[in-house]
């Protein structure tokens, strides 16, 4: 699942080339998680002001509303100047004079929904019940102590949640947590100021460096230019069950936390 470093790498690899864009036309495939919210034909002669990250939302600012594009479970958008006949798995192809912006996702978990504003009650179902941004500036390492102190559980499924802290996927859980050297399954209200501190600067490094590294390519993520990303060539855990930890050589655990795999050193992380 595409998690915030590849929505932020996809985000970057096409933002600035669509910027300034007018739609000339609109084509939906197969129904996605959620309905367009409009008739298609009335984005025809929106100019594209921008494009923003919220979590693993993007926001295409157009000159009147805006579109909300996730991409799900296995979604990936591709912008060129043109684009093969729609296969089976293409579900929109927003087309400018700039190019063509396509959404492939074969299990359609993904979304295109139009609303009028970011305050329209379309958006606030969507975004409204999101956590701080990790690479921000609100990102505040005492608030988010603080946060930590009020939640019971597991601290990697209070990180998964994201309303704490929004876009800290399974991938850079588990790698932000090792980092930290906290074991996933401790109560996130036992986790010390101190602590919480380090874990605050590690969910921003792990972050940063994914985007750098063009995200993790673990099974078909590419971003709008179709290149893949190196992230999970140098994780410490994620995905390294019974091989040496790289920093003391203990065998990494993999257990499952709420449905989802997580990977720790037993002896780095206490």
């Amino acid at each position: 699942m595409p998690e915030l470093p590849e929505v932020e790498v996809t985000r970057l690899s096409f933002a600035d080339r669509i910027a300034g864009a007018r739609i000339e036309q609109v084509r939906l495939g197969k129904p996605l998680r959620w309905p367009l919210g409009c008739d298609p034909a009335a984005l025809v002669g929106r100019t594209v002001r921008a494009v923003r990250r919220r979590g693993k939302y993007l926001l295409m600012d157009l000159d009147e509303g805006l579109l909300l594009l996730h991409l799900g479970m296995s979604g990936s958008l591709r912008f060129a100047a043109e684009q093969p006949a729609a296969g089976v798995h293409d579900h929109f192809d927003l087309f400018t004079d700039r190019g063509v912006l396509r959404l492939n996702d074969p299990r359609r978990f993904g979304a295109v929904v139009h609303a009028l504003r970011e305050e329209s009650p379309e958006a606030i179902k969507l975004l409204g019940g999101l956590g701080v941004e990790p690479l921000g500036d609100a990102f505040d390492p005492v608030a988010f102590h603080a946060a930590l102190r009020r939640r019971k559980a597991p601290i990697k499924q209070v990180l998964l949640a994201g309303d704490v802290v929004v876009g800290v996927g399974n991938i850079y859980a588990s790698e932000a947590l090792f980092l930290a050297g906290i074991r996933p399954t401790l109560s996130a209200a036992r986790i010390s100021r101190p602590r919480a501190l380090k874990l605050h600067g590690a969910i921003r490094d792990v972050l940063a460096r994914a985007v750098r590294q063009g995200g993790s390519t673990l099974r078909d993520f590419s971003n709008a230019n179709g290149e893949s990303g190196y992230f999970q060539l140098e994780a410490m855990v994620y995905g390294r069950a019974g091989l040496p930890c790289r920093v003391c050589g203990t065998p990494v655990r993999g257990i499952r936390q709420g449905q989802r795999a997580t990977f720790h050193c037993p002896e780095c992380q206490k």
